[in-house]
């Protein structure tokens, strides 16, 4: 049965996994008047969720289809940052920095794509990027600044969106929360969880994320999806206000934006970076607080330890560019994210299926899950 089928007469549905992904379904299950029952194994969702930078991230996206996506998600976040104030959302823009000849370059070939309007590119000199974020005193070439690109707070938002739900915020009341409920068993329609409980809807979601074992494992070992490692930190609150998001020239290295001829002429990255695949991003919290990472370790299983140098290269990077000490690490952890196997799915950027009749499994949106949750979340129910 299709899910436009399902949704014909469905009443009920059921999500299991309490990240941005299985929450956003929800938040989409009630705009479209379904009756909501949300299960999640944690008492508080912990992985990649709430272990991110919080970015709306439109700049680094793939033309075509992953930009459109991004776009759409942007509209979304936004119209929810409007009426779920906890979300945090601040439309807040992004400046990608260059530090030498060959990044300027690059951010210049960015600056000229023909779809470098819908993403709010502009390329600035170093006078205009000081205008527009003057916590930058450090040496760099020029930015690009990307308007699109907006902020949420990833340790707010879900609490945020339940409570959104929970009040009735998209209408009548018809939501319903189960922290520490794990699925042990699925069956057409209906999953139990580990009190032996069953959940039974017209519709079941299940958005395990970076668990791909337990009762998902059963059908994301046919493969196509995998898991990925960073590292992150946050500091104690800076003073002074950064007003955008930053990326150094390394984050060029990583995003499909910038696959441009350019590309091929950045320098060899440092010792440190290129070890754990590292770019910087930072984001400033709305308490003042640093949010720095980020880098990728693919090969499992993954080390249960953190790399000291990639933090060392990546504080390093931010005081290069903010042009002064940042203040003192608070914080420090490891995330795993899932995603979809780009040598078994190039052009995939998520991975959704219909695994056994009136249950969907959607999962490996990787880095932009966080960013695009809410159109998929939104696809699924088209």
């Amino acid at each position: 049965m299709t899910i436009l089928a399902i949704m014909a007469s469905t009443q009920r549905a059921v999500i299991v996994g309490g990240g941005v992904l299985g929450t956003m379904h929800a938040v989409a299950a009630r705009r479209r008047g379904f009756e909501v029952v949300h299960l999640e194994r944690e008492a508080e969702a912990r992985g990649a969720s709430v272990r991110n930078f919080g970015l709306v991230w439109v700049s680094g996206r793939k033309p075509g289809p992953e930009l459109g996506l991004a776009l759409r998600a942007r509209e979304l976040w936004a119209a929810l940052g409007a009426r779920v104030p906890g979300l945090g959302f601040r439309a807040a823009g992004s400046l990608t920095l260059a530090t030498e000849d060959a990044e300027l370059a690059l951010l210049k070939e960015a600056a000229a794509l023909p779809d470098a309007e819908r993403r709010g590119f502009e390329l600035l000199d170093p006078t205009a990027v000081r205008a527009v974020n003057p916590a930058l005193r450090g040496e760099f070439a020029g930015g690009l600044l990307c308007r699109a690109d907006a902020i949420v707070e990833p340790r707010q938002v879900l609490p945020a969106l339940r409570a959104y739900l929970a009040a009735g915020g998209q209408g009548t009341s018809g939501y319903t929360w189960l922290p520490g409920r794990e699925v042990t068993e699925i069956m057409p329609g209906a999953v139990r969880d580990h009190t032996g409980a069953w959940h039974r809807g017209d519709l079941v979601i299940l958005c395990p994320g970076a668990a791909h074992t337990g009762v998902a494992g059963r059908y994301l070992a046919r493969g196509g999806v995998r898991r990925v490692r960073l590292q992150m930190m946050q500091t104690a609150p800076l003073a002074e206000r950064v007003t955008t998001a930053l990326a150094d020239g390394d984050s060029l290295r990583y995003y499909p934006a910038y696959d441009l001829p350019g590309r091929a002429q950045l320098p060899p990255q440092a010792a440190a970076a290129g070890r754990a695949r590292a770019q910087l991003l930072l984001v400033q919290r709305a308490d003042g607080g640093l949010t720095i990472g980020d880098t990728h370790e693919y090969a499992e299983p993954f080390a249960f330890d953190v790399d000291e140098d990639a933090y060392v290269h990546l504080r390093a990077r931010a005081e290069a560019l903010l042009g002064g000490p940042i203040p003192q690490v608070q914080r420090r952890w490891a995330g795993v994210y899932s995603e979809v196997d780009p040598g078994m799915a190039a052009d995939a950027l998520y991975h959704r299926t219909e695994v056994e009749p009136g249950v969907v499994l959607v999962t490996g949106p990787g880095g932009r899950g966080m960013t695009c949750s809410p159109a998929i979340a939104e696809e699924t129910f088209r």
